[in-house]
């Protein structure tokens, strides 16, 4: 996979361990909830699109800050944990430019899909703002745009790259986390066709960005964890400058005269001197001397 003009440029501000950091807001979200004595903050911290016109442009951010349901405090740790815990594991292994690009491209589709929320209730269903008034309406709707779904795209995007993985269901039953993702897979989708308008367009826009990862992955499904991570070392040592140059791929010939963007590495599972470019390094078939 070639490392794009946009990652060598701006992968350096990728932010690291940001599962922590997402937690770290959460934390803020529970300490405001609980300093606050008449339960009415949160509803100044949504994504409230109709707000946010009128400029409340606050909105954009801090509805990041509204934590997981808290009715049971131990539970809402252990998952918390658990998607800090999955969420590390996926930016070592993708690196942490990749990573950061799929939660904020979660977080602005859920944005994207409240304002496209709105519009469709304006068009189709104006008679529904009139019975209440916009500004209850789309406050109350905003209730459903959550980090919630963006935290299940965390767990789908861990599923489809460590399929194999167990984990320990209800902390004793050992599962294969492929089928977990199926089985939550499928339940979403009871879901979608079960809640209202609102609640569509916040899953989808919460999800969309586990299909964009899916389509534009699938590359990568068939290489396992430490190939997966081979491979983000190696574009972080092409981003840094210590690729080797003047060098010829043993696949396709190309070297770095007739192509400079490419860099080339040897390959410590070919037995014998041979190097590749980067679209051949994890691609090729190893050498053996029979």
């Amino acid at each position: 996979m070639k490392m794009s003009s946009f990652e060598r440029k701006f992968g350096k501000y990728a932010i690291k361990n940001l599962s922590f950091v997402l937690v770290i807001c959460y934390a803020v979200g529970y300490l405001l909830e609980m300093l606050d004595r008449s339960g009415n903050l949160v509803f100044y911290l949504t994504l409230d699109p109709y707000a946010i016109l009128h400029g409340q442009v606050w909105r954009l951010f801090t509805w990041i800050l509204i934590p997981p349901e808290s009715g049971n405090l131990f539970f809402t740790l252990i998952m918390l944990y658990f998607y800090c815990s999955i969420g590390t594991t996926l930016e070592r292994t993708w690196g942490t430019y990749r990573y950061n690009v799929y939660l904020f491209q979660g977080m602005l589709f859920t944005i994207a899909g409240s304002f496209l929320m709105m519009g469709y209730h304006y068009v189709f269903h104006p008679d529904w703002i009139a019975s209440v008034g916009p500004e209850l309406y789309f406050l109350t709707s905003s209730l459903s745009f959550s980090t919630y779904y963006i935290n299940m795209s965390i767990f789908l995007a861990f599923a489809a790259t460590f399929p194999e993985v167990e984990v320990l269901l209800m902390f004793f039953l050992p599962i294969k986390v492929k089928w977990l993702g199926t089985i939550y897979g499928v339940m979403l989708l009871f879901t979608f066709f079960g809640v209202g308008v609102v609640g569509k367009f916040a899953i989808f826009a919460s999800l969309l960005n586990f299909i964009v990862f899916f389509v534009t992955s699938r590359n990568m499904m068939h290489l396992n964890p430490k190939q997966i991570h081979r491979r983000q070392e190696f574009k972080r040592d092409v981003r840094r400058g210590t690729g080797i140059t003047k060098h010829k791929c043993a696949v396709c010939g190309r070297t770095e005269v007739d192509h400079p963007e490419l860099q080339f590495r040897f390959c410590s599972k070919c037995e014998g001197n041979y190097e590749y470019c980067e679209e051949h390094l994890y691609t090729h078939t190893h050498v053996r001397r029979s």
